[in-house]
């Protein structure tokens, strides 16, 4: 439900170039997302898409362009102000703390009033039902899905207006992302929260985001609605393969 009020836009890269060591990876990106959205960032392993989402972040510093989040600029070195304002990200890694229980890991992701802190954990649990049966397990005992609700759920405690999702798939059997990978679209439909997710499950991403982004070798080089991309199976596969991508 892409909308084209600028008052709706949570993320808005414009000509971003970003890099490690002041060596550009990603180049000339223009990628935006809105309330209540599910945008999809897709392409082969090395294209930039983790880059992207660092970058927005604030873990990576913009070389070139710009990157405003929640309305004011990316600020490198200083991702706990995005998270402030209300950014979350689900990293690759997951990055729970094993020796934790799952109920400490959810408790780190907490933030304001202790009646805020009560809604943002209600709220993930209602989401992720699955996790709560296992409040008092260590984390690393859990199954590879079950982390990444875990993950997910830690994000989604804070209550955030836009959530980062890095490779939910990785590592996963293929019918446990079937499960899991609608939860953001329902995510975005109950909390109107913008989501942009960081897919190789190229046909699953299609079926709950609304529009898409392929990148390759650090550029954007195909983007349209889900519903067009489903139409041109040819222009993903290319994309993908490194060849040339004309509509």
């Amino acid at each position: 439900m892409s909308n084209e009020d600028s008052g709706d836009r949570l993320l808005d890269i414009q000509n971003l170039s970003s890099g490690y060591s002041g060596v550009p990876v990603v180049r000339g990106v223009n990628l935006h997302v809105d309330k209540g959205e599910v945008v999809a960032m897709l392409g082969p392993n090395g294209a930039g898409k983790t880059t992207t989402l660092l970058t927005v972040s604030g873990l990576l510093k913009v070389l070139d362009g710009s990157v405003t989040v929640l309305g004011d600029p990316a600020t490198f070195g200083a991702p706990h102000k995005a998270a402030r304002r209300g950014l979350a990200h689900v990293p690759e890694d997951r990055s729970l703390f094993f020796g934790l229980t799952v109920q400490e890991n959810l408790r780190l992701g907490l933030r304001g009033s202790r009646k805020a802190q009560a809604a943002g954990y209600e709220r993930a649990l209602e989401l992720l039902p699955a996790l709560r049966p296992l409040m008092g397990r260590r984390s690393g005992l859990l199954s590879g899905g079950e982390q990444q609700m875990l993950a997910m759920a830690r994000a989604l405690v804070s209550e955030p207006k836009l959530l980062l999702v890095d490779e939910m798939s990785l590592g996963l059997a293929p019918i446990i992302v079937e499960r899991l990978l609608p939860i953001v679209r329902d995510i975005a439909n109950e909390t109107g929260a913008g989501v942009l997710i960081v897919e190789q499950h190229v046909h699953l991403a299609l079926s709950v985001c609304d529009r898409a982004y392929v990148m390759s070798h650090g550029e954007i080089v195909l983007e349209g609605s889900a519903a067009e991309l489903k139409e041109r199976p040819d222009l993903l596969e290319a994309s993908y393969l490194g060849g040339e991508v004309t509509a």
